[in-house]
């Protein structure tokens, strides 16, 4: 059936239901079976074992851990040591391990990762190669000084140089932090200052959208400005060329001195046996950054055992991943989601490194790079699929798809229509997992699960050993009804810390002090009847009017539905006791205006959500700002027209394209919404 002979889709109509066959060889019916053989529980459905994963979290978190064979160089003392609810817990007390030695349990001659940039350059690395080249850059940052504890930080593309410089780190039991290469000089300085790295191991240079970019500049700011820097490892451009891995050099390393700058091979020129040191389980693996649209980003620490205990649950349970499996999620090594791809290795998936842009040549060079490698698990964002849907793609129709069986999504709320696209459109009996979650768990709160249906708009189910609940403001449990995404118990994967919090106040008030000893994550959802989620957005930029409080999500479904709209940003600038004017901003498509496209907006706001939520004002804008992940910048612009200075506010280096805030705060000002010097209150 064609797109144009299938009804129009609703929230909450079924679209796919795995085969008993599919659920049966899932790696979740096999932990489940692993469940039962051992006497500990034998769920009828995956509800109850969800209930029983948080009920018991300690004996779920040690079946994971035995499942998965994870090895503990000294077992634990005690599995959880609880503190105030979900805050303040220590999991896996007195163990030690390294989440690299996962990394080394599968077969040496099995291929781990392909790497591939925009002009179709690729270049497999198996397992054995990638170990024996984790090990040589581990001796190499060894011999720079780097011990248990200091920072690396990089500025590298998604690449094999970025994987296999994370192995080397985190095997010596020192802590990782990346940037993207995109990232304005300012936005890198702001997180890596606060962290003080030893090593900074960069890209000499980037290719996006058929350009290349040089990085010279970037990295004399960087090194001017973190004076503990040792050295600077230059990662040359288009390292490796397509040939075949270098393999170790000579036996007898070579004593290198720490100069301002090292290239890549030299640093990797020694053999090394690849040994990774034991830490404590919560010993710091990587420093992860919230967005930085409002004030310096927030450095996020995870530990070793909580991310590997995590991911392996994530990516081979939920996500259904094995040795068998292609795993791609587009990604660059800024988002948190390079940081999951990176959890396909655990499970001894071959995972897919694409540096490049998502849309260069053209929109279907993604799909055609899965074609050609055999992806199984195609990961990306909600706005790529809306934008492959809106332009009108079936990738089915031009390419041998048959191999994807799984597509992920995350990033935004995926609406009704997306789901439908994403089912139909790529190949037979593909399963939709959209997913949320956040940096700073580094996982997915509601995720996928093999096991169940897919509705249209709905997340399927909560995370295994993640407490999910949708809160009324008096912190009641709500269900069939929108509320604050909480998590009532303690999560494996909840920082360790935010770096330089020494008393743990930055921590409290960022997740702990609205609910006590409850996680507040700053989502709106609703949680159905039969225990799916649907998203709304974020709750602090939640629509109230007239009472009635809708997340943007829903807003932008249906305005985004209309032919002529190719992006939007909706404002309410409603404060306590008072209601403000609603704001849409609209991109057009050619040929359109906001002009042409108002009344039909009007029209479809007013039938299919309320007279309420129909726009004051209606502006046409040529972009809308984004931060460097794709998210809708939509709390900072907000507070501009509440009164607010666009500099205090919001951060250009954390956004993808600063010039568009500039060109929608003209549009503003032009509209009398904006002072000349940038801040609102026109009443």
């Amino acid at each position: 059936m064609t797109a144009s002979q299938r009804p129009p889709v609703r929230e909450g109509d079924l679209l796919f239901e795995p085969s008993a066959e599919r659920v049966s060889s899932s790696e979740m019916s096999r932990f489940i079976s692993f469940l039962a053989r051992y006497g500990v529980i034998d769920p009828s459905d995956y509800e109850e074992l969800w209930a029983w994963s948080i009920r018991d979290l300690e004996g779920f978190w040690l079946a994971i851990a035995r499942f998965f064979d994870v090895r503990w160089s000294t077992p634990p003392t005690k599995l959880l040591v609880r503190g105030n609810g979900a805050e303040g817990a220590r999991w896996f007390a007195g163990a030690r391990l390294n989440y690299a030695d996962q990394v080394t349990r599968h077969a040496a001659g099995n291929v781990a990762v392909i790497a591939v940039d925009e002009a179709s350059n690729r270049t497999e690395m198996t397992y054995g190669e990638l170990i024996a080249s984790a090990g040589a850059v581990a001796a190499g940052l060894r011999q720079l000084g780097v011990r248990q504890g200091d920072r690396v930080a990089a500025v590298l593309p998604n690449s094999l140089a970025s994987v296999i410089g994370f192995l080397a780190c985190a095997s010596l039991g020192a802590i990782w932090s990346s940037c993207a290469p995109e990232f304005g000089a300012a936005s890198m300085v702001d997180r890596f200052r606060q962290i003080e790295p030893r090593v900074l191991l960069a890209a000499s240079s980037y290719r996006y959208g058929g350009r290349d970019f040089d990085l010279s500049g970037k990295l004399a700011t960087l090194e001017e400005a973190l004076p503990g820097l040792v050295a600077t490892v230059v990662v040359p451009a288009g390292w490796p060329t397509g040939s075949a891995p270098r393999r170790p050099g000579p036996a007898e390393p070579r004593r290198l001195q720490p100069p301002r700058r090292v290239g890549w091979d030299s640093l990797a020129a020694a053999e090394a046996r690849f040994d990774p040191v034991q830490v404590a389980f919560d010993h710091p693996l990587w420093i992860l950054y919230s967005s930085g649209t409002t004030g310096l980003p927030k450095p996020i620490v995870h530990g070793h055992g909580g991310i590997l205990l995590e991911h392996l649950k994530a990516v081979g349970l939920h996500s259904d991943l094995s040795p068998a499996d292609r795993f791609f999620w587009f990604s660059t090594t800024g988002w948190m989601m390079w940081n999951f791809l990176l959890g396909g290795l655990l499970v001894g998936s071959t995972i897919i490194c694409y540096d490049g842009s998502p849309v260069h040549p053209d929109p279907m060079v993604l799909w055609r790079m899965a074609a050609d490698i055999g992806v199984t698990f195609f990961g990306t964002s909600a706005p790529f699929i809306e934008m492959c849907r809106k332009a009108g793609l079936s990738p089915r129709l031009e390419l041998d798809l048959s191999g994807v069986r799984s597509v992920g999504s995350t990033g935004a709320p995926l609406p009704p229509e997306g789901f439908e696209w994403a089912t139909f459109e790529i190949a037979d009996d593909v399963a939709v997992g959209s997913v949320s979650g956040g940096t700073d768990v580094c996982t997915a709160f509601l995720h996928a699960c093999p096991l169940l249906p897919v509705y249209a708009g709905e997340l399927q189910c909560a995370a295994l050993g993640a407490a999910v609940q949708a809160f009324d403001p008096d912190g009641r449990p709500l269900v069939g009804q929108v509320g604050e995404l909480v998590v009532t118990e303690p999560m494996v994967s909840m920082p360790v810390s935010l770096w330089g919090d020494e008393s743990g106040n930055r921590l409290h008030q960022s997740y702990f002090a609205d609910f006590n000893g409850v996680w507040r994550h700053g989502d709106w959802v609703k949680r159905t009847e039969r225990g799916t989620f649907v998203v709304y957005g974020r709750s602090d930029a939640t629509l109230n009017r007239g009472g009635v409080r809708m997340g943007t999500a829903e807003f932008y479904r249906v305005v985004e539905a209309l032919d002529g709209v190719a992006d939007s940003l909706v404002i309410d600038t409603s404060e306590l006791g008072r209601e403000g004017e609603l704001l849409l901003l609209v991109v057009p498509v050619e040929g359109e205006s906001a002009e042409s496209l108002a009344e039909p907006i009007r029209d479809e706001l007013r039938r299919q959500l309320s007279p309420r939520h129909v726009p004051d004002r209606i502006l046409g804008v040529a972009a809308l700002p984004r931060t460097l992940n794709g998210k809708k910048v939509e709390v900072p612009l907000r507070r501009v027209l509440l009164g607010a200075s666009p500099d205090d506010v919001v951060s250009r280096d954390s956004l993808a394209e600063p010039d568009a805030l500039d060109a929608v705060l003209d549009v503003l000002r032009a509209a009398g919404m904006v002072s000349r010097d940038g801040s609102g209150g026109t009443g």
